[in-house]
């Protein structure tokens, strides 16, 4: 039974990373492009939010969830400001600049990111290997950048889209680490509920403020459905709960196929080409994230791995 609930999780955690590798291609298609913009980052941002803040309401409600207590707001309230409100929005602006194949690159650094946000918030300690990785990824990174913004004539400066686009990381980051400190308290998929009706009295009326005057794609909207619906709430659920059932130091390894499968959900969705360039420097960031991962965690006791054989 332990070990068919092991495979689900880690099924379920497949699951979820796809579904958060989509949410680039899926961002473009809701924003446009500076040459041909559709809904504007801000109302993607509100309005994504506020979708899902209703359905979590809802799934609230139906559940008869208890009230988080007064010392789960604070890590609650940095949830919705880096989950919500920063990652979204810095996410939705860059992607009418870059391409998603591009923003899939800098986002691979997600989850080095994350684990030195854990390490300031949580106080977690790593090896001095696990650091020289994130080292590693941000020079691939930097490097990635100039190239890119040489290859456009921008010579060896930087794009702003690459100063939102870490941004984003960062955001995202914080909202994860703050809301892990309230998901043993509260449950794994009500986190990200309360996270999303706790924006509710800001994204809901900003939604209705926002919303487009002038004629939009049909596909924008399904792209904004899509990261309302599956982004910033049901992809939730899949990953929390393969983290719990799969064990999270197993499951996270998942995250690694996030930027390979935003790169090729690009392309359908897209039209954008598959860059030998782009793809070489993910799979090179990807590789300095699975070996920091395997550093990120002291070495165990002999002793004590012994004994747990």
């Amino acid at each position: 039974m332990k070990t068919r609930d092991e495979t689900l999780g880690m099924w379920l955690g497949v699951l979820g990373v796809a579904i958060f590798a989509v949410t680039l291609p899926m961002t473009r298609l809701a924003t446009g492009t500076q040459a041909a913009p559709q809904l504007s980052p801000w109302f993607v941002t509100l309005g994504r939010a506020a979708l899902a803040g209703v359905l979590s309401v809802i799934f609230l409600l139906v559940t008869r969830s208890p009230r988080p207590q007064r010392v789960h707001w604070k890590p609650l309230g940095m949830a919705v400001l880096g989950n919500a409100i920063g990652y979204p929005l810095l996410l939705a602006y860059a992607l009418r600049v870059v391409s998603a194949s591009h923003a899939a690159v800098i986002t691979a650094l997600l989850p080095l990111v994350t684990a030195a946000c854990a390490a300031w918030v949580l106080h977690q300690r790593a090896r001095l290997g696990f650091w020289l990785c994130a080292i590693a990824g941000s020079a691939l990174v930097v490097a990635f950048s100039v190239l890119r913004a040489q290859s456009h004539g921008g010579g060896f400066g930087f794009e702003w889209a690459d100063v939102l686009l870490v941004g984003a990381v960062v955001a995202a980051s914080l909202g994860y680490i703050y809301g892990a400190q309230v998901t043993p308290a509260l449950g794994a998929e009500r986190v990200i509920c309360w996270v999303c009706a706790m924006a509710l009295p800001v994204t809901l009326p900003g939604t209705l403020v926002l919303w487009p005057a002038q004629p939009v794609a049909a596909s924008a909207w399904v792209g904004f459905v899509y990261v309302g619906v599956f982004s910033m709430w049901m992809g939730f659920f899949a990953w929390y709960r393969g983290l719990a059932m799969g064990g999270a130091l197993r499951v996270s390894q998942t995250q690694l196929l996030q930027p390979f499968l935003s790169i090729l959900a690009a392309v359908p969705l897209l039209g954008e080409p598959l860059d030998v360039v782009t793809l070489g420097f993910a799979a090179a960031v990807v590789a300095t994230v699975v070996a920091g991962k395997k550093l990120s965690q002291p070495r165990a006791p002999l002793v004590a791995a012994a004994a747990s054989r």
